[in-house]
């Protein structure tokens, strides 16, 4: 389901926490493996990919270094490495659907709490990503929305106001 949230990209809205609404943390280092290490209320993480050769394998990279941060990865726990491996395949599809159909992505932002983790890649083109309908299994190519439909909770997009662009967001939930 494609959904617009009330709140600009990049915000969640307000939630608890000791940081207050949107405060911001530094990432937990050396949580054990088999422990979703608690993450800072807020945690941002930003990658620029305007003109980025490589920014699909970029973007993987950068969102699995993040994970590590997080204590997502490693994962002993099959559950938890499942999650961690949704999350790279989302990233991936985000991106690639920017580079193929949207003339690059612009940037791609990570943002997680206790409970999910929000995706979003910026670009500058003007349509709007949906999942094939009818999906055809069988068939090469448009798997990405559908793909992302169901590995996250929500998606969206969210226009930019200022011009050209938008931004493609989805949530995925944290390991239990």
């Amino acid at each position: 389901m494609s959904t617009t949230r009330p709140y600009p990209p990049g915000d969640l809205g307000p939630e608890p926490g000791p940081h207050g609404p949107g405060g911001m943390g530094a990432p937990v280092a050396g949580a054990p493996s088999d422990s979703l290490a608690p993450v800072p209320v807020g945690q941002i993480r930003r990658l620029r990919l305007t003109g980025v050769a490589g920014a699909v394998v970029r973007a993987r990279d950068f969102a699995r270094e993040a994970l590590h941060d997080w204590g997502w990865l490693p994962a002993e726990a099959a559950d938890r490495r499942a999650a961690a491996e949704d999350v790279l395949l989302v990233v991936s599809e985000l991106v690639t659907n920017a580079c193929l159909h949207a003339e690059g992505p612009e940037e791609l932002r990570l943002r997680c709490d206790s409970k999910k983790l929000r995706l979003e890649v910026t670009d500058l083109g003007a349509g709007s990503p949906a999942p094939r309908t009818p999906h055809r299994a069988g068939r090469p190519g448009g798997h990405g929305m559908f793909i992302v439909q169901r590995l996250c909770l929500d998606w969206g997009v969210v226009r930019n106001p200022d011009g050209a662009g938008k931004t493609v967001w989805a949530e995925l939930a944290a390991p239990a």
